[in-house]
């Protein structure tokens, strides 16, 4: 996968919250020929189910299944994403200056998985901080602050501020998360969780629900700390 500029930069606290949270918006728009990169802040090697190994290459699989252009994994540990948040921001603030991403999204605050809310405060900072000149002078990439950041929800179904027709795309989604078989897939030898007890179902109702509030069949709904301009009213630019 190639280091070009990136039109989109969605950021997971684990690999596979990008795919849950966003990923028909980003099929959708890399179908479209937008470049988009994910970024895993750890490696979730605490969950009850899989190795590290094996959730490495469901990333990867996934990764070419929504077609992105690039994927960084960080290797920050899981559950002490607040413990090292100063270090994650500094990675992060390196990873947004060096791909110059338009927008920037990131796991919604409420969520029942303290990591996703986490994750979210750390992006929020990264992001302001990634465009002031004299923060870490020493970065090799100059600053830069992408257009706008967004939030998408894993577990949560807040009221979002907008959502996406992601009716064409949400086969897509649902193949990059059948990547994770070590965490969906239920079995004798498998640990039961909320993952793999019907949340796959439970979250296709949720963009069905979406969809149908907004007129088409499935949505994925995003949460922005800032009123979303629209330059045209009669046109769609998200």
């Amino acid at each position: 996968m190639s280091r070009r500029k990136l039109d989109i930069l969605a950021v997971g606290a684990h690999p596979d919250d990008v795919e849950i949270g966003m990923g028909g918006t980003v099929a959708k728009y890399c179908h479209k020929g937008y470049a988009a990169g994910i970024v895993n802040l750890t490696k979730a090697e605490l969950s009850s189910n899989g190795t590290v190994e094996e959730r490495q290459k469901e990333a990867e699989k996934a990764a070419e299944i929504l077609k992105i252009s690039s994927r960084r994994q960080l290797s920050f540990p899981d559950r002490k994403l607040n413990v090292y948040k100063e270090e994650a921001i500094e990675a992060l603030v390196e990873i947004i200056r060096e791909y110059r991403p338009g927008l920037v999204f990131a796991p919604h605050w409420k969520d029942r998985h303290p990591d996703h809310g986490h994750c979210g405060e750390i992006v929020r900072e990264a992001v302001f901080s990634a465009g002031i000149k004299k923060y870490m002078d020493r970065c090799p990439f100059p600053a830069y602050r992408p257009s706008a950041l967004y939030y998408y929800q894993i577990n949560g179904s807040e009221a979002p501020d907008f959502v996406v027709d992601i009716s064409g795309f949400l086969s897509v989604k649902l193949d990059a998360l059948a990547s994770y078989k070590s965490q969906f897939q239920g079995g004798a030898s498998q640990t039961p969780t909320p993952l793999n007890n019907g949340y796959i179902d439970r979250l296709k109702s949720r963009e069905r629900v979406l969809g149908f509030e907004a007129g088409v069949e499935y949505a994925e709904g995003f949460i922005s700390e800032k009123p979303v301009l629209i330059h045209h009213l009669l046109g769609d630019h998200i």
